[in-house]
């Protein structure tokens, strides 16, 4: 199953995405009450004319954005890889003279999963590596919008190890959109954010940044790492309330009849957030007669050859991959050096 062409439908800058909702087949627990995701399967099926008897199990549903996903596949052949560094990791295979590594969800997520049928592989790419996590099977896409996506509260981060992103609720279930980026970087250390030691910035002036991501963790990273590099960060949990602050800031500008970059000269922005995407955030930026003229990053694990045409499309004045966080902060500078120089020339 390819989900290439679902690209070609979504325009950037809706604030709408595309999920592929997938499920884990699981074994049921006593507490099944507490599961909010999961609906009864069909308990048991007598065996008839030599078929398998069903094992007990519930559905646990779960989501991931389209964007991220290159295709889906029946379980390849698997050649294991000595000294994995976790029992998730089953093994490698070959697609297409690739090394593709492949998880299994279900041990990641603590799930004891139940094999009626042949399990299906989600092939991903982000952060410019390609991954691959087995599912128990694939139900449809959904085109919803950011708005329909609700960030987990911190009780269910909590239950989750903070591995889901978002919630999003249908009639008769709930779908859990997981932060595959968080799994894949806590496998593989050299893909967490680091700022380059050896790297130099200069410390004449301190620069203003507004941040939006909605990962706590990015959030208190990107602005430790972009004060180490002199700049002053604000920080926003979504594309709304980034959007909401610059609109305090224009008033507070307005008001005081000061020029809006000395509130902010910058605004770095994730692409994936609950209620407004940062797609969505940077089109309502760069309509704007007042913020048109801030530089806005994107700064994304979905900036790819592929997918940079979106940000592209609605303005954005760069598109720096996760986790690049060295280069993000020097093309940070330059741009703002880059507005004061169109600035003093106009």
């Amino acid at each position: 199953m390819s989900v290439e062409t679902s690209d070609i439908l979504l325009e950037a800058g809706t604030n709408e995405l595309e999920i592929v909702e997938f499920y884990l087949e699981e074994e049921p627990k006593a507490s099944d009450d507490a599961e909010l995701n999961q609906v009864d399967v069909k308990t048991e099926a007598k065996p008839k004319g030599g078929q398998r008897a069903l094992r007990p199990s519930r559905k646990g549903f779960y989501g991931v954005n389209v964007a991220k996903v290159l295709e889906i596949i029946r379980m390849p052949e698997i050649t294991e890889m000595p000294e994995v560094s976790h029992q998730a990791v089953l093994g490698a295979f070959n697609l297409r003279s690739k090394i593709i590594p492949l998880l299994d969800l279900s041990v990641w997520l603590k799930k004891k999963r139940v094999e009626n049928e042949p399990p299906k592989i989600i092939v991903t790419e982000f952060n410019q590596v390609t991954s691959a996590f087995m599912v128990s099977g694939v139900t449809r896409i959904h085109r919803i919008s950011w708005e329909d996506v609700e960030a987990p509260n911190k009780y269910v981060s909590a239950l989750s190890s903070d591995s889901i992103t978002g919630v999003v609720k249908f009639d008769n279930r709930i779908v859990f959109i997981l932060d595959l980026e968080r799994i894949v970087s806590e496998l593989n250390p050299d893909m967490r954010l680091k700022l380059d030691e050896n790297a130099e910035f200069s410390a004449e002036e301190r620069y203003r940044a507004l941040i939006a991501d909605d990962s706590p963790l990015i959030r208190e990273m990107i602005r430790d790492m972009l004060g180490q590099a002199g700049f002053r960060v604000e920080k926003t949990n979504n594309g709304r309330e980034c959007w909401e602050r610059l609109q305090e800031i224009k008033k507070n500008a307005a008001d005081e009849g000061r020029p809006i970059t000395d509130f902010v000269q910058v605004i770095v922005s994730d692409i994936e957030m609950p209620i407004m995407d940062g797609h969505h955030l940077t089109r309502r930026i760069k309509e704007d007669p007042v913020l048109r003229d801030i530089p806005v990053i994107l700064f994304s694990s979905l900036i790819t050859d592929k997918l940079r045409h979106r940000g592209e499309s609605v303005g954005a004045d760069d598109q720096i991959s996760k986790p690049e966080i060295t280069y993000l902060a020097q093309r940070a500078a330059v741009l703002i050096e880059d507005r004061k120089r169109q600035a003093r020339n106009r």
